[in-house]
């Protein structure tokens, strides 16, 4: 299994398991946003603790997730970047987009927080 699924109260918090999110696993990665999105959820917390390593295609999914999470008029927090990770987000100026959390306490406080904003 490359990723964890969890509905949490008012998010779905989504772990990526391997130590890459490239061309092998982004495209499943994409699909499940895309059904979790589908299904309702409009905010989502995506958990890269592990990933080591991201390609293009890893930061498509991001984006995908990120975009989804606008669309619904939600939220999409991206947790747990390493530093090859950081330095492709800061690089491809994404960093100025993207929520980005570096503590899990702060991403869960974040995720809440818009959740009562957007009540």
């Amino acid at each position: 299994m490359d990723f964890k699924i969890d509905k949490k109260d008012g998010y779905t918090l989504v772990q990526v398991l391997k130590d890459k999110l490239d061309t092998h696993i982004a495209p499943a990665l994409k699909s499940e946003l895309v059904l979790i999105s589908g299904n309702g959820e409009k905010s989502i917390l995506l958990d890269l603790t592990p990933c080591t390593y991201c390609d293009s295609s890893g930061l498509s999914a991001i984006l995908v997730a990120n975009r989804l999470c606008k669309n619904a008029n939600g939220t999409f927090v991206l947790h747990g970047l390493q530093p090859a990770v950081e330095r492709l987000v800061s690089i491809s100026q994404l960093d100025s987009v993207l929520n980005i959390s570096y503590n899990m306490d702060d991403a869960v406080s974040t995720m809440k927080g818009q959740i009562e904003l957007n009540k």
